[in-house]
């Protein structure tokens, strides 16, 4: 009976053993895919130095233990690379109209997916980039605005910090405030992480504006298709609302939930997502799932085929508003990661926001469908008024929801980022504010406070 009763044990020991180290494995694996493809985005997108991209971004506060995984550049082959002593190393490579993406395998897209697409860059950048995109404003009114400023870029915390990196707002179209970080400036694209959700809003409403999709129709997605297939109840509409009903869990906190895995350790976010089963009757229940986006990105480019897809964000949107500095960056599999993987400038970003506080009008040029701003801007029923169609309607935590602290006037929408991204429509006061930074700890950025300067500061001169 000893002997048996040693033999469970032990043999419990290797299983608990085995499922650690196993653990253990996918950890550093998706540690080192994190760090390659966030060094490779900062180095060939953004043009920063590997070692601020590493020591400033990948190694910030609670991201501490990254330091075990060693990074490396590669500037001939345009990849960056990380392992743990040399295992689990992950590979990400740079190519010009994919952006970065993770390698899987020897070919992680197939030849004709690396092959530049030809193109006439035809920029429009005079409604912010010309000599008179400055608002003029009294001198205490700027004042104002500049200890606003100060109050952004201030480190309170030194345990956790805000690391603001670049503010834009504009006033009636019109620059009346914009600053950088030191080792930033308004040429550098960085990071927009979930507001590129907002981006593709804009790219279905163009292709709903040109009757290439329907709204209402169900998903074209294969392999819901079957007869007895529950999914095939799901509209665009509802991927757009965020009432599919697709089980998904969304935390980053923890590794191994569906959003890291997704964006981490598959070459398919598409294909990932869409695999999901349901946990609710399609637009019954709202539940925000970065798998709806990728799955609209897909869609998008069935619809659209191979060439037109690549070209599609520059000549329907970023080209026309003038976005000069804006990229989407795919996956393996060659789609555009619509959840989280878009780099551009504040400025760019303020640009984005202007369009949509136009009525997706643009010098006199209709690029969103009429209605569409009104159509994303809507609360969604099932969100409880915070959420609209690929746009926050709320950015303000709940005790503001619940009367004890200032709220935003109404009718403002955001589109909103980890790590405190955010860019603030406050039609109200035809104000647009961008911020971008890398704040690893949520409550240490609150982008209602800093709209309510804002507001206050303006408020100066009128």
């Amino acid at each position: 009976m000893p002997n048996i009763i040693e033999s469970l044990f032990v043999l419990t020991l290797v299983s608990v053993l085995m499922l650690v180290l196993n653990y253990c494995a996918k950890i550093i694996s998706i540690a080192a895919a994190y760090k390659a493809k966030l060094l490779c985005s900062g180095v060939f997108i953004s043009h920063r130095n590997p070692e601020a991209v590493v020591h400033e971004d990948l190694e910030a506060e609670d991201l501490a233990y990254f330091r075990l995984v060693t990074p490396q550049v590669d500037f001939i082959k345009q990849s960056a690379s990380a392992s743990l002593f040399g295992l689990s190393k992950r590979t990400a490579i740079y190519k010009p109209d994919l952006g970065c993406f993770l390698v899987y395998g020897d070919k992680p897209i197939n030849d004709a997916s690396l092959q530049p697409i030809p193109h006439e860059s035809g920029f429009n950048t005079s409604q912010l980039n010309s000599h008179d995109s400055h608002h003029t404003m009294d001198v205490t009114t700027q004042n104002h605005l500049d200890s606003v400023l100060d109050w952004a870029f201030a480190e309170p915390d030194s345990k956790h910090k805000r690391r603001t990196r670049a503010v834009v707002i504009l006033l009636d179209g019109k620059i009346v405030a914009e600053r950088y970080a030191p080792g930033f400036d308004q040429n550098m694209p960085l990071p927009g992480w979930s507001m590129a959700k907002s981006v593709i809003n804009a790219l279905v409403g163009v292709l709903v504006g040109q009757g290439k999709l329907d709204l209402d129709a169900p998903a074209p997605v294969p392999i819901w298709q079957g007869i007895d297939d529950p999914r095939r109840e799901i509209t665009l509409n509802y991927l757009m609302l965020m009432t599919s009903g697709l089980e998904f869990i969304e935390k980053s906190n923890n590794p191994l939930y569906d959003l890291t895995k997704m964006l981490l350790t598959t070459p398919n976010a598409y294909a990932y997502a869409a695999s999901k089963t349901l946990r609710a009757k399609p637009g019954s229940h709202w539940h925000y799932a970065s798998g709806n986006t990728n799955i609209i990105s897909r869609i998008i480019r069935d619809t659209l085929g191979e060439e037109g897809y690549r070209r599609f964000p520059l000549e329907a949107l970023f080209e026309p508003v003038g976005m000069e500095n804006a990229k989407f960056e795919a996956d393996a599999s060659g789609t555009f990661v619509g959840s989280s993987f878009l780099y551009a400038t504040a400025r760019d970003w303020a640009k984005f926001g202007q369009l949509y506080l136009q009525d997706g009008v643009w010098e006199g040029n209709r690029i969103l469908p009429e209605g569409w701003v009104s159509y994303s801007t809507t609360p969604t029923l099932e969100s409880n008024g915070r959420y609209g169609a690929h746009f926050w309607l709320e950015c303000e935590p709940k005790k503001v929801r619940d009367g004890t602290e200032r709220p935003l006037p109404p009718g403002a929408f955001h589109a909103m980022g980890y790590e405190g991204q955010c860019v603030s429509m406050l039609p109200s006061h035809q104000l647009v504010v961008v911020r971008l930074g890398l704040t690893r700890k949520t409550d240490v950025w609150r982008q209602d406070k800093f709209l309510n300067r804002i507001l206050d500061a303006i408020a100066v001169s009128e």
